[in-house]
């Protein structure tokens, strides 16, 4: 999350003109992430999160997004659900975006997980999985591996700012992948983006899932090597058995990852780190001027990255037959 685009007291008083929600009472940026423009919105009848669709957004993806946490929610996870205006529309249009409401969830995200916390988040990426199996709308993965040359293009004349030798070396991770990466694993749904400050949690519990904006029909497993890399590394991109071990774990106690998926897994959890390097490479060279973003040092996958390039089974993650 982040705001790039200001929102004027009259366009919100106006925009909310289409909703049953009262008049505005308060509304307030949110720096986190890098993607849209957040805001909490504080109304007459609660409180909300608005969000104007930035950058990388396809607004004729929006109904996948909203109509997929809809049918989750119908499938017992706990999401944000979409706010519809007096007429039925989930989507609206403010400041020169297009923009939704969606409900606000209680809890708060972790700074620093645990081993219990990971387990739950394997546990509720399963179930997510499972609940989105019947989903009708489809939405390709413009960021999995055929989207990764462009972005590479996009930031390779400036790479060797960012670290000595950054170019060649990313260079040399892609072509690697191109060549090894699996095809006709299980696929469906996933999140893609279920970083710590995307999972809400209540105590040690876990509350709710958010931010669904990048979510895609991809390989199931891709999608729990995102997870193992943004839940399982210390501060300092040392890898933690224990959590790694807690998250597979937990996803394999509501959907066992098939023979195929184990194998593939540390070319899925190199890719995924690649992935993540690469748009944070992009938008750490391009952060727009004046903008209320924090763009994420890239560094800190590039260190994954050098993890993954050692590892040879799922067992070095925590896999255990």
């Amino acid at each position: 999350m982040a705001v790039y685009t200001e929102v004027g007291d009259e366009a919100l008083a106006g925009f909310l003109k289409g909703y049953d929600l009262g008049a505005p009472l308060s509304l307030k940026g949110i720096a986190e992430g890098v993607e849209n423009s957040n805001y909490l919105l504080h109304a007459e009848r609660g409180e909300f999160l608005l969000t104007l669709y930035e950058k990388r957004v396809d607004e004729a993806d929006l109904p996948f997004f909203l109509g997929l946490m809809e049918h989750l929610a119908k499938r017992g996870v706990n999401c944000p659900q979409p706010v519809r205006g007096r007429g039925g529309a989930a989507i609206g249009r403010l400041a020169g975006r297009a923009a939704a409401i969606v409900t606000f969830l209680e809890g708060l995200s972790v700074r620093r997980p645990t081993v219990a916390h990971c387990g739950e988040v394997g546990e509720a990426l399963a179930r997510m999985h499972e609940a989105g199996a019947d989903f009708q709308l489809k939405r390709r993965n413009a960021l999995s591996i055929q989207g990764w040359p462009a972005l590479f293009e996009a930031a390779r004349g400036r790479a060797n700012e960012v670290a000595l030798g950054l170019a060649s070396e990313t260079e040399r991770h892609l072509r690697e992948l191109q060549a090894i990466w699996p095809e006709n694993l299980p696929a469906g749904v996933i999140h893609a983006d279920l970083f710590p400050d995307n999972v809400f949690f209540l105590g040690d519990k876990l509350s709710g899932l958010i931010d669904f904006y990048f979510a895609c029909n991809d390989f199931l497993a891709y999608d729990l090597a995102i997870c193992l890399n943004s839940w399982a590394f210390d501060e300092a991109a040392e890898f933690d058995l224990a959590k790694g071990r807690a998250m597979i774990d937990g996803y394999q106690s509501v959907r066992p990852l098939t023979a195929a998926e184990v194998k593939a897994l540390p070319i899925l959890a190199r890719g995924a780190a690649l992935r993540f390097m690469l748009t944070r490479l992009v938008d750490w060279l391009n952060v727009p001027a004046g903008a209320l973003v924090k763009p994420k040092d890239p560094r800190e996958y590039l260190e994954k990255l050098h993890f993954h390039a050692k590892v040879e089974t799922a067992r070095d993650y925590g896999w255990r037959a």
